[in-house]
């Protein structure tokens, strides 16, 4: 069984890769981080929790960074939007009655890879990678302690922020962080950017399935992955209509079927210049430069063997 922690910035995409991660049992989800991102970390925190009382997992929940290392935080609050976000903002799920440990996420990360079982645990970043960076710049050592990251993020041909066009937003929160991270030396990272997830979508039809495999599991994933497909169909048309990725399972799900993803070892940095290219990852896909690759990068996804591992798994569990 593979050992991982999840540094989360939880919506219905992380809520889906925090399913996928406890359910599979080929995973052990150890702990999980949160991180400001798609909304602030209160509102990252509580989803966190919530998912977690849902299933009834035991394991423990640490806070983190609230804001990015250097940049203004351009993270609003769900209430200084004058209609509610498509994205959703509070999960649909029942208010959680656990609360975050009491450690701070960065020093938890530090002191659980410093440790015996660091070596052995997969560290999986699903928002922006703030709390890993500060961890790292904490403690140097890290990299020589976590044998693979795991980080959704970037992307090469394809972007999802509007103010710059070629930048994803996980990276864009914290291009500083990012940059920090994919310079560490951590000796396997493994990228999934907007390249490979939006070759692996989800549709109504896999939505009504999770919905009648009868199971709570199954009946809330479906309910957030609607939520998905409706927002993509508001906000961020894709070339296919009613559909929607599911960024942070996909890469949750490749640690247990590597298979699922076309990777290639490339070099990637990040832009952290003020201007259109902001936050976006310079992925050296024509190998043109002289840096020596840091990265295993997806380029590509096989749709009908991840969305079959998704409805297998999200639709047959049951929560202990």
């Amino acid at each position: 069984m593979t050992r991982i922690i999840l540094d989360v910035d939880t919506g219905t995409d992380d809520a889906a890769a925090i399913m996928f991660a406890a359910l599979h049992t080929g995973l052990e989800l150890v702990a999980l981080t949160t991180v400001n991102g798609n909304v602030p970390l209160d509102y990252t925190t509580d989803n966190t929790l919530r998912i977690v009382d849902f299933l009834g997992l035991s394991a423990p929940v640490y806070a983190g960074m609230p804001a990015p290392l250097v940049r203004p935080n351009p993270t609003r609050r769900p209430e200084s939007f004058p209609t509610p976000s498509v994205w959703g903002d509070t999960l649909d799920l029942p208010p959680a009655h656990s609360s975050p440990r009491p450690a701070h996420a960065v020093d938890f990360l530090i002191e659980y890879y410093m440790g015996p079982a660091g070596p052995e645990t997969i560290l999986v970043g699903l928002g922006p990678l703030t709390n890993i960076a500060a961890a790292l710049k904490k403690q140097p050592h890290l990299t020589r302690r976590i044998p693979a990251l795991y980080v959704m993020g970037g992307g090469h041909a394809a972007g999802n922020v509007d103010s710059a066009p070629g930048s994803e937003f996980n990276i864009w929160v914290d291009p500083h962080a990012a940059a920090v991270v994919f310079a560490s030396g951590i000796e396997r990272i493994a990228l999934f950017p907007l390249d490979a997830t939006h070759r692996a979508c989800v549709t109504p039809a896999d939505c009504d399935a999770l919905e009648q495999a009868g199971t709570p599991v199954g009946q809330a994933a479906a309910r957030f992955l609607r939520k998905r497909i409706h927002a993509y169909n508001m906000v961020q048309p894709l070339e296919r209509p009613d559909t929607a990725p599911v960024h942070d399972a996909l890469t949750v799900a490749a640690i247990v079927e590597p298979g699922l993803v076309q990777t290639e070892h490339l070099y990637v940095d990040v832009e952290v210049i003020p201007g259109l290219a902001f936050g976006r990852t310079m992925i050296d896909v024509l190998r043109r430069g002289n840096q020596r690759p840091n990265t295993q990068v997806a380029l590509g996804a096989d749709e009908a063997a991840f969305i079959s591992l998704l409805r297998r798994v999200l639709g047959a569990a049951q929560q202990a």
